[in-house]
């Protein structure tokens, strides 16, 4: 069965000073499950970009898989207590990133189904990052959708940016 979701995507990155950071996102996406792996596909728009990056998360126990296809490509493997490393492909050139896997666990529950990946983030064998990312999956109603139509409507980026404005921050950043 494949239905309409939507994904709050919220990383966290841990970095050596004392400070941590927070991005979240919203996405929408289809949801299905098939042999008791889960699978959400979703198009996400790049600031300042027209074509939009295709993602594909699968995950099981243990595992999570990120495959982006678009602007950027890569393919994430992220196993418990297993370390990966792969090219990071962008506009700008590659980068080789290695994800240390700590922790892999999801929660599954009527209306929505929790992930969580917890990893150190490496770039070119030097360690960048302790990193966190949590993923709440729940299906789409009538106010999602009007939500999704107003975000569409404004652009992407707009909510992270009014939100950095509220607090006065500067333009918040995307991190790899």
């Amino acid at each position: 069965m494949t239905k309409e979701v939507m994904l709050t995507i919220r990383g966290l990155q841990f970095d050596q000073g004392p400070d941590s950071e927070e991005i979240e996102t919203v996405q929408w996406g289809q949801y299905y499950k098939k042999n008791g792996t889960h699978y959400i596909i979703y198009d996400e728009v790049m600031e300042g970009e027209k074509e939009p990056v295709r993602n594909v998360i699968r995950f099981r126990e243990q595992e999570m898989n990120l495959m982006k296809r678009g602007m950027v490509n890569v393919y994430m493997a992220f196993e418990e207590h297993r370390k990966n490393i792969t090219n990071y492909h962008t506009p700008y050139g590659s980068l080789l990133i290695g994800m240390d896997t700590r922790r892999v666990s999801f929660t599954e529950g009527a209306e929505e189904i929790r992930l969580q990946v917890e990893y150190t983030l490496e770039v070119n064998y030097e360690y960048l990052a302790d990193c966190r990312i949590d993923i709440r999956i729940q299906p789409a109603g009538e106010g999602v959708k009007d939500a999704r139509e107003e975000r569409l409507r404004t652009g992407p980026g707009i909510l992270a940016r009014e939100e950095a404005r509220d607090r006065k921050d500067p333009e918040p950043q995307m991190r790899v």
